[in-house]
């Protein structure tokens, strides 16, 4: 196959842009730039002006949550409790659970909510309502009363009356013990939530993903997938850190798997997340789940058994903890070559943004989260903004800098991302270059699953992974940006979004 008459941004510093590219099974071939080929008879197809680019990565995203989601009640942007409540009121019931997700009470001018406002609204089955920051969880009466008081777990905070009573509000690792005991979706339902998920997602260019439901037993719905030949995208897999003895057990390392599906890195949380108020802030505020001599042991067992470290790390003092530790354990890790990556980064101390390209640790980030969080953020962090969403200031500094979504938090849109990174934050000193933020989405992620050899650039011998754009975003003006829209996308030399011919 020839692609040509458009034009090709590989996003390789040798050959920015080309004229034509070849394509031959599943990998790029010697004809970029060039119309001279050594294939037979090869299709060609004529771009009529349009842009191709590396396919997406999106290097945070909660796959399988993301995919059930599609179906809950959607309460992103309520302004107040009795908005979500009448949302929820007006929802169709699908099964035995009512679900929902995206509300956030830190604005509501009504109050927190609580298990008897859900019980007005969802008086005939257990609801469960999950926050937009996916830290928190509101349940009903119905819901709790399936917990039979299973809610008390280290980590996590379950909100109460003054008699002692559960509102119907759980933080943390209440709400995961909650959710992952009290309330599992059926494998059956997540893989083909995933299957319609993964249509979506190629729809927008992507055709990588960074996955942390690890905790879901993800692997297992990902092969089920696989097997079913309707994986579309490469999946670098995380895997809670607490599974770490069982997965030395039987011999688990990372980057096992095949061409699509690999193991990737250990999660493990330091603290919360800011619109629930329960970052870890260097102001003695937050909560902390992971202290820094814990993270360093993690550490240190995980790059014994192969194993690198994302680190959840939202407040300035967790981020300092996570390197910290990272700083401590270099010994063991850093001669394994292992890529260890803090997630997140959200706020930082200016004197720690340095020390991400000092360690060699990657911000994993996330681009839409400061045109998302700026209001919260000016409001929680006022004497803190100085470190906030430090795009800029970390790829200068020399760090990797690899964006993803954290869908569902944010809609699984890596072009969106692009966007908020060049016209949509609020620190305008931390805005990026559609170059850079393009290198965040295409070419960053590759380095910390190990394969930027093999794709993340559109050069001979990498795989045809790749994405076609309606224009190219170097040339339009910055106004245009948020109207650049996917038309086809092609992983491994097969299009698995829109095939040619297009009008």
């Amino acid at each position: 196959m020839i692609l040509e008459n458009g034009v090709i941004r590989t996003l390789d510093p040798a050959l920015p842009s080309a004229r034509s590219l070849a394509i031959a099974g599943d990998r790029i071939a010697g004809g970029v730039g060039v119309h001279e080929t050594a294939l037979a008879s090869p299709d060609v197809v004529d771009l009529g002006g349009r842009a191709v680019l590396p396919g997406f990565t999106d290097a945070h995203v909660h796959f399988p949550t993301w995919a059930a989601v599609q179906r809950d009640v959607k309460l992103e942007g309520c302004a107040s409790k009795a908005e979500a409540l009448d949302r929820v009121r007006r929802a169709e019931r699908h099964g035995r659970w009512l679900r929902g997700h995206g509300w956030r009470d830190a604005d509501w001018p009504d109050g927190n909510p609580t298990r008897h406002d859900l019980d007005e609204a969802v008086p005939d089955r257990p609801a469960m309502l999950v926050s937009k920051d996916y830290h928190a969880l509101w349940l009903n009466s119905a819901a709790l009363a399936l917990a039979g008081g299973d809610l008390e777990v280290p980590g996590g905070v379950v909100v109460r009356d003054e008699a002692g009573e559960p509102t119907g509000l759980l933080y943390e690792e209440s709400a995961w013990h909650f959710k992952n005991r009290h309330a599992v979706i059926p494998a059956d339902e997540y893989v083909e939530a995933m299957r319609h998920g993964l249509r979506l997602a190629n729809e927008r260019g992507v055709v990588a993903l960074h996955d942390k439901d690890g905790w879901l037993g993800a692997v297992g719905l990902w092969e089920r997938l696989e097997q079913q030949q309707s994986l579309t995208a490469r999946v670098w897999q995380s895997a809670p850190a607490e599974t770490l003895p069982q997965l030395r057990e039987v011999g688990l390392r990372s980057g096992l798997g095949s061409p699509l599906l690999r193991l990737g890195y250990l999660k493990t949380f330091m603290d919360g997340t800011l619109g629930s108020q329960t970052a870890w802030m260097l102001d003695g505020s937050g909560v902390v789940i992971t202290s820094s001599d814990q993270l360093e042991e993690i550490v240190r067992a995980a790059a014994e058994a192969g194993w690198p470290v994302g680190v959840h790390a939202i407040g300035d003092a967790a981020n300092r903890a996570a390197l910290d530790a990272f700083e401590r354990s270099r010994d063991v890790w850093e001669p394994r070559g292992l890529r260890q990556r803090i997630e997140h980064a959200q706020c930082l101390a200016p004197e720690d943004v340095a020390r991400f390209a000092e360690l060699g640790v990657a911000a994993s980030v996330q681009f839409s989260h400061a045109p998302s969080d700026e209001h919260l953020a000016k409001r929680f962090w006022p004497d803190t903004l100085d470190g906030a969403y430090s795009f800029r200031s970390l790829l200068e500094s020399g760090a990797v800098l690899a964006n993803g979504s954290d869908a569902p938090v944010e809609e699984l849109d890596p072009w969106a991302g692009v966007v908020a990174a060049v016209l949509g934050h609020w620190r305008e000193d931390q805005r990026l270059t559609v170059a850079e933020a393009l290198h965040a989405v295409c070419v960053a992620p590759t380095w910390l699953s190990y394969d930027e050899r093999v794709r993340g650039t559109l050069v001979p011998g990498r795989y045809a992974d790749l994405v076609v754009l309606d224009r190219d975003p170097f040339s339009v003006e910055p106004g245009e940006l948020p109207d650049v829209r996917v038309v086809a996308t092609m992983l491994a030399g097969r299009w698995v979004h829109n095939p040619p011919p297009w009008d």
